[in-house]
């Protein structure tokens, strides 16, 4: 297996060297949602996936491109994320052998940095952007199709490669029943990552809803069909994110009342912390278990975070289990919160650069939607912010690791090269049809 995954990599990396950026950087998002990035071939020690081959190889193209260098500037959001990397692997660094951490946050730099610098560079207007959501959406459809047949039926295609994966059990593939359907998981390790991965994309492709012809009524279409392949997923973290991208697109028609339902949340908050014999989050995290999942593991998890936080505030716990699976009912502990695993892997310098990355991101969104006129680039601004909630959301419910945040992080390239609409096209909408 392999020899495929090297032959899978290098036919990619072939296209994302050839074809048009925006088609590259498609090409790219295509392999990471179809081909698992739990198949990899060996160099040495070094495990190599197919994604890892196409985003270096793309990130090298864009590079020795003056055209595409030359169009590049350097903005805040690519400062905080490039911090938050020097973070994430220093302190690895500094808490574990050298051998092994050089080895596991190289591979982690490409599934990451690499992945947002490539989406940095390669997008450059308006027109590519719809050109990558337009690539990107056709490859959607049949994954969620997939994700529907295995709920239904049970039948996994992709587990019959679990004899080729180098870590894991084989009961990791097992297809597990929730209310009466299939979990399904498609080429990715876990169902909970299937469904945010395709979640993520829910706003993305309903944003081409403003191009001319069949387009429009494609994306109407497209967004039905990730929204069921989320769906089949049975995950309470993907259904909740599933159900606030569409309440977030929803709301873009009652801009007015957005203000005012923040208030009467914090309000409540404020309110059911003080009236109730639970904490907040406990009550959130019980409204928000849709699927009967893990709401009150999640929940739990916030109060050790609390309680231990003296244990992992400064360089977390040195690659090792926290020990809090006695009081989660578990024999390991299962960190299913992208903050909490940031603070445990990294300390609270982890925690920070992820909140960094995502409020100046949200600066990016907020200050596009305010500051144009034009009604189609506010909607891709309105598009971007409910990324930024649903993903949010996602990181309250599991923490994010491989396809899933490789995936993030190309979005939030994207989010990146939206910072200059404005400045390239001051008096233009996002392109109708190309």
């Amino acid at each position: 297996m392999q020899n495929v995954t090297l032959l899978i990599g290098i036919t990619a990396s072939i296209l994302a060297l050839t074809l048009r950026p925006a088609y590259a950087l498609g090409t790219l998002i295509t392999t990471l949602l179809w081909y698992p990035s739990w198949l990899r071939f060996s160099v040495g020690t070094i495990d190599i996936s197919a994604g890892r081959i196409v985003v270096s190889v793309l990130l090298l193209r864009c590079l020795c491109d003056k055209r595409i260098t030359d169009k590049f500037t350097w903005s805040p959001l690519d400062v905080w994320v490039t911090l938050s990397m020097v973070v994430y692997v220093g302190v690895n660094l500094i808490t574990l052998p050298l051998s092994s951490a050089l080895e596991n946050r190289s591979g982690y730099v490409m599934d990451t940095w690499f992945a947002y610098m490539a989406a940095r560079l390669v997008i450059t207007d308006k027109a590519t952007i719809i050109s990558v959501l337009k690539f990107v959406s056709i490859a959607l459809i049949p994954l969620a199709v997939l994700g529907m047949v295995e709920s239904a039926t049970g039948w996994q295609p992709f587990a019959v490669l679990k004899q080729f994966r180098p870590w894991g059990l084989p009961e990791d593939f097992i297809a597990r029943i929730r209310m009466g359907f299939y979990r399904a998981m498609g080429p990715i390790t876990h169902p909970i990552f299937f469904g945010c991965a395709q979640a993520m994309f829910i706003p993305l492709v309903f944003g081409l809803r403003h191009q001319r012809g069949g387009w429009r009524l494609f994306a109407y279409v497209s967004t039905g069909f990730v929204l069921l392949g989320t769906l089949s997923s049975m995950s309470s973290g993907p259904w909740l994110m599933a159900i606030m991208a569409i309440f977030c697109l929803i709301m873009e028609k009652y801009k007015a009342w957005v203000k005012p339902m923040l208030i009467f949340f914090i309000i409540s908050c404020g309110i059911v912390q003080v009236i109730s014999n639970r904490g907040v989050h406990h009550v959130i995290a019980s409204y928000a278990d849709l699927t009967g999942g893990s709401g009150d593991h999640r929940a739990k998890l916030i109060d050790l975070a609390i309680e231990h936080f003296t244990e992992w505030w400064a360089i977390g716990y040195k690659g090792l289990d926290p020990g809090w699976g006695p009081k989660l009912g578990m024999d390991h502990t299962d960190v299913t919160n992208t903050f909490i695993l940031n603070g445990v892997y990294y300390g609270i310098l982890g925690v920070i650069a992820l909140c960094g990355v995502l409020v100046v991101g949200l600066r990016i969104v907020i200050r596009l939607h305010n500051s144009s006129d034009d009604p189609q680039l506010k909607s891709w601004a309105w598009v971007l912010g409910s990324w930024f909630i649903i993903v949010i959301a996602g990181f309250l419910s599991v923490g994010f690791s491989g396809q899933a945040e490789t995936l993030f992080y190309i979005i939030l390239g994207m989010v990146g090269s939206s910072a200059y609409l404005m400045m390239a096209f001051p008096k233009m909408a996002i392109s109708k049809a190309q």
